[in-house]
C-alpha cells in the first residue's frame, strides 16, 4: 500500500485525503494547529460558536458531488437552509436593499430600480449560467499544467462563450446603468480578490451561483462541513494528526521521501501540501527543489487580507439580516487602497454576518452572534491600536445603521488580522483568500500543481487551480489526488 502525507487540514487537504484513501492509499494528514479546518476553523466561548472564516455557502452542487463520490449526501451530515433574503446591501442610513431569494421577486426588484432591467438580468444570468455549466463540466477539474488541456475541439468551442479576455466590469456596465445595481452585480468578485475591471468576465458565473442558485447556510455553522469531510476521511482510514507542524520536506535523487515533524522523520511515497504554497517552497524545501523564487511571489497580485471581529452580544438585534454588505462608502477608493496604493483604508466598506438570525445553536437564547469583516491590503503593519481604531469605525457605522447600541452589550470580542493569518496558516503577506483571479493568474497561469523537480510532490489549495473559495478548494483536493495517483502508478 502506498503511503501519502498531506500537509494541512483545510477543505483541499481533507478532500485530497478522502480521495486518496478511497483509492487504496494509506494517508497521514498533518495539521499544525490544535483543531482541523484551516481557515474554516470554529471556536466557542461563553455559549457562542464562531465560524472563523467562510460564511457564504454557494454552489451547493459542489458539496453534494463531493459527498456523492463517497456514497453519501449532504443531508446525511448537516441541514441546509436557503436564506431569504439572500443578503442586504446598505448604501446609506436611509437606503438598504434586501435581495430576494425568489427569482420572480428579484426580477420585480430590478425593474423597481431601473426600468427594463429585469430583462437585462435574465440575459445576463442566461449567459452566466452557460459559463457556469461550461466551467464545471469541462474546465474546473483541469490541473492547469499545460495549454494542451484546453485544446480539444469541444473546449475551444465552449471557451468562445466564456468572455475570458473581457472585463467583468465592462460586462456589468453593458447591461445595467444604475450605479447601485452595478454594485450589486459586482460585489461577488470581492471574493475573488481583484477589482471588477481586472477580473475576467468569465466570473459572472458567480452571479448565477449567488442570485439564481441561492445563498445557503449549513445549520450549526460552516464547521459542520469540515466535520462531515473529516468523518468521511476517517471512515476510509485517514489518520489525522493535529498539533503537528511540518518543518521540512525531505528529498533524495529528485524524489520527495518524507517529512520532518516534531524532530522526527517519517517516510512517504508521495506528499501533497495544501499548506500555503509560498511557505511550502520557501520554508519546507531546499532551494534546488523549489518551483518559484521569492521574486515570483513578489510580482503576484494577492487577494486581500482581512480585519475580522467575532462578537457575542447579550441581546438580540432585530434590524439586521444574516448577511449585510456595507457599500455606504466609495468602492473605488477602498479598492485602490487594497490593490494600488496599499494602505489602511480611509473609508472602508465592510461586511456583517449574523448567523444567529438563522441558527439558534450559535448563540445563547437571548444573545446574538456577529462577524464583522473589513477587506485589507496584504503586507500592512498590524497592531492592536490599528485594530481598535477600525473596530470603533465599523461599530459606529453599524450602530448608526440599525439605530441600536451594540458596544455596551458585547460580552465576547476577538479580533483576527494579518498577523494571525501568518501565524496560524503561514499565509504569504497575511493574505486571506490566496491569489487574485486576474486573467494572468487564471488556469495555466496559476502556480503549478506539481513540483517540477519532485514529481511526487503535489500542491493543493487556494493558490493553485481552480482558485480561491470553498468549492474550488474542495475541487483542488480532488485534482491533487488524481495527480498523485498518476505519479504513484508510474513508479
Amino acid at each position: 500500500m502506498r503511503r501519502v502525507a498531506i500537509i494541512g487540514s483545510g477543505f483541499s487537504g481533507l478532500s485530497a485525503a478522502a480521495y486518496l484513501a478511497k483509492n487504496g492509499c494509506e494517508v497521514d494528514l498533518y495539521e499544525k494547529n490544535s483543531t482541523i479546518g484551516g481557515r474554516a476553523r470554529q471556536f466557542s466561548e461563553n455559549g457562542f460558536k464562531f465560524d472563523m472564516g467562510p460564511s457564504w455557502y454557494w454552489m451547493p452542487e459542489v458539496f453534494e458531488s463531493f459527498f456523492n463520490d463517497f456514497g453519501y449526501h449532504v443531508s446525511d451530515f448537516y441541514k441546509l437552509q436557503l436564506l431569504s433574503p439572500s443578503f442586504d446591501l446598505v448604501f446609506t442610513q436611509q437606503e438598504k436593499w434586501s435581495i430576494p431569494s425568489e427569482f420572480s421577486e428579484l426580477l420585480a426588484f430590478f425593474d423597481s430600480v431601473e426600468t427594463g432591467s429585469s430583462d437585462k438580468l435574465k440575459l445576463f444570468l442566461k449567459d452566466a449560467k452557460t459559463k457556469y455549466n461550461i466551467g464545471f463540466s469541462s474546465l474546473i477539474e483541469q490541473p492547469g499544467l499545460s495549454i494542451l488541456e484546453y485544446l480539444s475541439f469541444e473546449i475551444i468551442k465552449q471557451s468562445l462563450k466564456l468572455d475570458i479576455f473581457s472585463s467583468y466590469q465592462k460586462l456589468v456596465h453593458k447591461h445595467f446603468k444604475s450605479p447601485k445595481l452595478r454594485s450589486l452585480m459586482e460585489f461577488p468578485v470581492l471574493f475573488l480578490g481583484a477589482k471588477p475591471k481586472d477580473t475576467p468576465a468569465l466570473y459572472s458565473l458567480m452571479n448565477y451561483a449567488g442570485l439564481q442558485l441561492g445563498t445557503w447556510y449549513p445549520i450549526g455553522g460552516f464547521y459542520e462541513v469540515i466535520k462531515a469531510m473529516k468523518k468521511v476521511a476517517e471512515e476510509l482510514g485517514v489518520n489525522i494528526i493535529t498539533d503537528s507542524n511540518v518543518s521540512k520536506i525531505k528529498a533524495v535523487n529528485n524524489r520527495a521521501t518524507g517529512l520532518m515533524v516534531g524532530g522526527k522523520e517519517y517516510a512517504y511515497d508521495g506528499i501533497i501540501s495544501s499548506a500555503d504554497y509560498q511557505h511550502t517552497e520557501s520554508q519546507l524545501l531546499e532551494k534546488q527543489y523549489r518551483n518559484y523564487s521569492e521574486n515570483y511571489w513578489e510580482t503576484k497580485t494577492f487577494a486581500p487580507s482581512s480585519l475580522i471581529f467575532y462578537l457575542g452580544l447579550n441581546k438580540k438585534i432585530d434590524q439586521i439580516a444574516h448577511h449585510t454588505l456595507f457599500f455606504d462608502e466609495d468602492f473605488e477608493q477602498h479598492a485602490n487602497q487594497i490593490y494600488t496604493n496599499k494602505a489602511w483604508p480611509d473609508k472602508p466598506l465592510f461586511y456583517v454576518c449574523a448567523p444567529s438570525k438563522t441558527d439558534k445553536s450559535v448563540a445563547p437564547d437571548k444573545g446574538e452572534n456577529l462577524f464583522l469583516l473589513m477587506p485589507l491590503a496584504t503586507g500592512l503593519k498590524d497592531t492592536t491600536e490599528l485594530r481598535e481604531k477600525y473596530f470603533k469605525i465599523l461599530i459606529e457605522r453599524l450602530e448608526k445603521q440599525i439605530k441600536t447600541n451594540i458596544t455596551d452589550h458585547i460580552i465576547v470580542k476577538k479580533s483576527y488580522c494579518s498577523n494571525d493569518f501568518k501565524a496560524d496558516y503561514n499565509a504569504y503577506a497575511g493574505n486571506a483568500y490566496g491569489l487574485a483571479n486576474t486573467l494572468s493568474q487564471t488556469a495555466i497561469f496559476k502556480p503549478k500543481a506539481i513540483n517540477k523537480k519532485l514529481s511526487n510532490l503535489v500542491y493543493a489549495g487556494q493558490l493553485t487551480v481552480p482558485g480561491p473559495g470553498v468549492p474550488p478548494s474542495i475541487i483542488s483536493g480532488k485534482i491533487a489526488s488524481k495527480l498523485m495517483l498518476e505519479t504513484l502508478n508510474k513508479t
